[in-house]
């Protein structure tokens, strides 16, 4: 990425609390949990963390989570959430493409929402798989193509509106090519849909401009949401709509 992107997410942060931005819309906490039960003692490194929030329930868990950034003003925010008594967190302001820390540092390396930012990802990967151990694990939690999202977005990139710059997406199927690539083997792969929808958060932001404030999730679902909501938890985990959701992940070990 380039200095100008740094500027891009400087500016983005500086305009937001951490409240106010909602969560990853996989859990991957659960998830990760599913491949590494027990996170006591383990040495997880989040890349592009943002909030923080995904490492700071890690570290509540036990683990010791660096959080970096190359943000300052994310790095404010994480810290403001580390400085209502968080232990086992270590704030770090350092490049994705490298980071200084030693090979084979952490059990768990992680990102959400970062190596879609990266027209080439070889840089990334290449530096995540120096600093995982023999035998870690690699999480990444990424946009699924084939979804409405993905045509919204790309007419923003076409109209120069996107917030990020440039982004792309990936299925499952293409992204476990990717890190098998490096000799990773793909031992966990989920998704999952917006809750509330995308359109809700496209309508929430839209009318934020003109003063009018909704509430982040809509106070009143009614039973048929809940019941449909309820229907995409167990729909998620089948492999046929993990083309169908929002956001996908893989977790892959690398060898020993």
């Amino acid at each position: 990425m380039s200095r100008s992107d740094r500027q891009v997410w400087d500016k983005f942060w500086a305009a937001k609390k951490a409240e106010e931005i909602y969560p990853p819309v996989t859990d991957i906490v659960s998830e990760l949990r599913t491949v590494v039960p027990d996170l006591r003692g383990k040495k997880i490194l989040e890349i592009g963390a943002g909030t923080g929030r995904t490492g700071i329930k890690l570290a509540d868990l036990g683990a010791h989570v660096v959080l970096l950034d190359y943000s300052a003003n994310s790095l404010r925010m994480m810290q403001e959430e580390v400085n209502r008594g968080r232990t086992g967190v270590t704030l770090l302001l350092a490049d994705a493409l490298c980071a200084p820390m030693s090979d084979e540092a952490f059990d768990v390396v992680l990102h959400q929402g970062l190596l879609e930012h990266f027209k080439s990802p070889f840089e990334l990967l290449d530096e995540n798989v120096r600093l995982l151990k023999p035998g870690g694990h690699l999480l990444v939690d990424v946009p699924q193509s084939v979804h409405f999202y993905t045509l919204m977005k790309h007419g923003l990139m076409l109209a120069n509106k996107w917030f990020g710059g440039w982004e792309r997406q990936f299925t499952v199927k293409s992204l476990s090519r990717l890190v098998r690539a490096y000799g990773l083997d793909v031992v966990h792969a989920y998704g999952d849909w917006s809750r509330p929808g995308v359109c809700y958060k496209i309508a929430r932001m839209g009318v934020g401009r003109f003063g009018i404030r909704l509430p982040m999730y809509p106070r009143y679902l009614g039973a048929v949401t809940e019941r449909f909501y309820r229907l995409q938890s167990r729909l998620r985990r089948k492999r046929l709509f993990l083309h169908t959701v929002l956001s996908v992940g893989i977790i892959a070990r690398k060898r020993a």
